[in-house]
């Protein structure tokens, strides 16, 4: 049996732990090149096991790859493959790791040939820290990760895909593309904008500043941990999820409308109430969700 060929492209947080992750559970049946920009970040990624071989040459990371597994920021993912184009081999399978999935699909269908396919996934993990030192091999154990079952893609190409990432020990579930989008919008992608602005609240605090430092507890630090995520990474997301994560933060909105409301009338029910229905929400998240994924 041949060694599965992996070409990694972005070997960062994401990227660096699928390679861990999968040197870990295959040894030497798995090689895998990576693409990096710089020769520190090539060195880190090698020194620390994510890939075999690291290479800032496009072709020389992807020629001959089997699956190539795009973990960039989500604009650059597009280009990225149409660069790469002429160096795919017929039958290489590209996945990804991209918060958005619609922008991505659409891009990518217009430049593959039919001899290359394309399985959209998203793991929905990840840590504040970026870089492949922040990389770990267990970041995707018992995780929710999102496949998108698309019927053009033969299902010989799925399977192949799936006996490499179950390695993961990820928690599979499948959705199609809009509903991925608009449930990303609503459990990642604004909370992450709500950290931010929590944040940006503290800031404006004004003369109130630096009191409010000293006050700070873990109620604000683990709910703002997000904030401190990649930039690049979350401008681009919002940017290719434009309409579910508008519609998903003027809901937002709404409700804390309602609540403004309700204490500007002194109507200690209704607060009462909201927050009552929340923690019934809360309390029963973490049970509800380890029911309702696929984990073969």
């Amino acid at each position: 049996m041949s060694r599965t060929k992996l070409a990694i492209i972005g070997v960062g947080l994401i990227g660096g732990s699928l390679g861990l992750c999968l040197k870990a559970a295959l040894g030497d049946d798995i090689y895998i090149t990576g693409l990096c920009r710089t020769k520190r970040s090539m060195c880190a990624a090698v020194e620390c096991g994510a890939v075999d071989e690291a290479s800032s040459d496009l072709a020389a990371v992807v020629g001959d790859a089997d699956v190539v597994y795009l973990s960039p920021p989500v604009l650059q993912i597009v280009p990225m493959v149409e660069r790469m184009l002429p160096y795919l081999k017929p039958g290489a399978i590209l996945t990804d790791a991209g918060s958005t999935k619609g922008y991505v699909y659409e891009g990518l269908h217009k430049i593959l040939p039919p001899s290359v396919y394309y399985v959209p996934g998203h793991p929905m993990t990840g840590r504040e820290k970026s870089g492949v030192e922040a990389a770990s091999k267990d970041l995707f154990a018992h995780k929710a990760y999102v496949i998108i079952d698309d019927p053009q893609v033969p299902q010989e190409v799925k399977t192949r895909l799936m006996d490499l990432l179950r390695h993961t020990k990820a928690n599979f579930t499948t959705l199609d593309l809009a509903q991925h989008d608009r449930c990303a919008a609503v459990i990642s992608h604004v909370p992450h904008l709500a950290a931010a602005a929590l944040v940006t609240l503290l800031n404006r605090s004004g003369d109130d500043l630096d009191s409010c430092l000293k006050l700070i507890g873990g109620g604000f630090k683990d709910t703002t941990r997000i904030a401190s995520s990649n930039a690049d990474m979350w401008a681009d997301i919002c940017m290719t999820n434009g309409k579910p994560i508008i519609d998903a933060l003027r809901e937002l909105q709404n409700i804390l409308g309602e609540v403004a409301a309700a204490v500007e009338a002194g109507d200690r029910q209704a607060v009462h109430d909201y927050f009552v229905a929340s923690k019934a929400r809360r309390d029963s998240i973490l049970h509800d969700a380890e029911q309702k994924f696929d984990t073969n």
